[in-house]
């Protein structure tokens, strides 16, 4: 596969806690050099860095992140002061905590309620795969379906473990034919990226590959 087709399905992400302002926009820099999908960021650094990208590159940030256990209410706030602020990408946790009591219509209630916070914006659902049972995965497959959200996402990156390939084509396997399949944490190489998008991954959350692509000199 084309290393430039992998960089343009790449949110490249810097969410780390001791992330600064001249951090994200070495980050801004790279995803506009090498054509990445968007950058992913901290809430905070969104007004800053909608302004500083100029239209050339989209920004997407995170919300109820990284544990999900926000309210329906904190979560919708949150989105809609990303968007005003010009996020163009949200990608949302889940409540875990829901999902394992089997509160399916809570959580399908609280996806759709951020969703029309988006204002029409890409909205991405974070399920955190690692913590979750194949029938919990599963049954979020159709939640996120039956929400009406743009992606499915398999990770954080903040808890013990990120994107497996098993759980990318699961998700293929499960979602609805609307729904868009996003593998993050852990993409360690050009070789997991390629792997990722053949399972049906469409974005890839990894702040490694524009990284190998620097070092190596593949762009």
């Amino acid at each position: 596969m084309d290393i430039r087709e992998i960089v343009s399905k790449c949110d490249h992400t810097q969410l780390g806690v001791t992330a600064t302002w001249e951090d994200i926009k070495s980050l801004i820099d790279d995803g506009i050099r090498y054509g990445t999908a968007s950058v992913c960021i901290p809430p905070c650094y969104v007004a800053e860095a909608k302004k500083y990208a100029g239209g050339k590159l989209p920004i997407c940030t995170v919300i109820g992140f990284p544990n999900g256990y926000n309210t329906k209410a904190v979560k919708v706030f949150e989105t809609a002061e990303a968007v005003k602020e010009g996020a163009d990408e949200i990608d949302m946790v889940i409540n875990i905590g829901d999902l394992k009591a089997k509160c399916y219509d809570k959580i399908e209630d609280e996806i759709k309620a951020v969703k029309a916070a988006c204002d029409g914006r890409i909205l991405k659902v974070i399920i955190e795969t690692c913590l979750l049972t194949e029938e919990e995965k599963i049954e979020m497959c159709k939640i996120v379906t039956s929400a009406k959200a743009d992606f499915i996402k398999t990770s954080t990156g903040f808890s013990k473990a990120g994107a497996t390939r098993e759980d990318v084509a699961l998700f293929k396997k499960y979602v609805g034919k609307d729904v868009k399949i996003k593998a993050a944490g852990g993409i360690a190489s050009v070789k997991d990226a390629e792997d990722f998008v053949a399972l049906g991954a469409s974005r890839l959350g990894t702040s490694r590959i524009v990284k190998i692509v620097k070092e190596e000199n593949l762009l």
